[in-house]
């Protein structure tokens, strides 16, 4: 039976290349025959590194069957996975966030949870020194997914492990971090195809917060204007949003790599609340700017409160 590997839905770089990483290892180095899938179509960032690196896009899967053998990476949150997860046969998981709860399995399982800003770095640890023997478009993978998921070494996230790692990578595949870098984040920035809903969902992961239940949307780009300029379709989209998705309301930050800062879109007063009580802001007008606001994981969830 051939394992599928796959990260949540909405996959950004992270969650389309780490089920690319893993499935090599496991394949080349474990005798565990397994394919790489996704949740949902790549982030345009994503979408690059596929191309930039010469994968052909993973096939998008919408559920898995019962006694199906799974390893979850990049999430370990069942409202991120399958609805019928938890009948999959659950072998492995490899995540960098906080435990959720609510997973199931057959039996015991490989888990590993480490406070590293990406999961690709977590693997290249479990590999050894089978490591070494990553050929150059996994390599060129992994360093794409902490490069992504630390924003160049600018998120909080960011440990030295991380960075040691993305430089070492960088040197082997002769690459400049900052040229390299530069062009995955122009690739993130380029959302002018996408409609306001594709924007909304595509980094957006589920929370409840005080009884409400909250879909907190990040847009990480080198050019904010391009969805500020679109701010009142977005938070009219917003509206629909919640309501497809059952939940109460759409948090969007639109975080600015460069300047290291995030503009919540503040739609109502409810939003307005959750930016003064949150993060000690003052709201006048119909958005609010967060400085030094980078991470969803470190500084935007566990701060949210009503």
């Amino acid at each position: 039976m051939t394992i599928k590997v796959f990260g949540h839905k909405s996959p950004d770089t992270d969650s389309t290349g780490s089920p690319l990483i893993w499935a090599w290892y496991l394949t080349e180095h474990r005798n565990q025959p397994a394919e790489a899938k996704l949740l949902g179509e790549p982030n345009t960032e994503a979408a690059f590194v596929l191309e930039r690196w010469g994968f052909k896009k993973p096939e998008i899967i919408s559920g898995v069957d019962a006694g199906e053998q799974v390893v979850i990476v990049d999430t370990n949150n069942p409202a991120e996975l399958p609805d019928a997860i938890n009948d999959a046969d659950i072998l492995q998981i490899i995540d960098h966030h906080k435990l959720t709860g609510g997973l199931e399995t057959k039996g015991p399982i490989d888990i590993t949870i480490k406070p590293l800003a990406c999961t690709a770095t977590i693997m290249h640890n479990l590999m050894g020194p089978n490591a070494d023997k990553m050929p150059e478009n996994i390599k060129g993978a992994m360093l794409s997914c902490i490069l992504s998921d630390t924003l160049e070494f600018r998120s909080p996230t960011t440990t030295d492990q991380d960075k040691e790692l993305a430089e070492e990578l960088a040197a082997d595949l002769g690459l400049s971090i900052p040229d390299y870098a530069a062009e995955m984040f122009a690739a993130k920035s380029d959302v002018s195809a996408f409609s306001d809903a594709e924007l909304i969902r595509m980094d957006s992961k589920e929370y409840e917060v005080g009884g409400k239940k909250f879909r907190v949307s990040v847009l990480e780009t080198t050019a904010p204007d391009i969805p500020l300029d679109r701010k009142a379709s977005l938070m009219a989209s917003m509206t629909d949003v919640a309501k497809e998705d059952g939940v109460d309301e759409v948090l969007l930050f639109v975080v600015d790599i460069l300047k290291e800062e995030a503009t919540l879109l503040v739609p109502n007063d409810t939003v307005k609340t959750v930016a003064e009580k949150s993060f000690g802001a003052s709201v006048s007008g119909d958005s609010v700017v967060l400085p030094g606001i980078m991470s969803r994981k470190k500084q935007i969830i566990p701060a949210l409160t009503l």
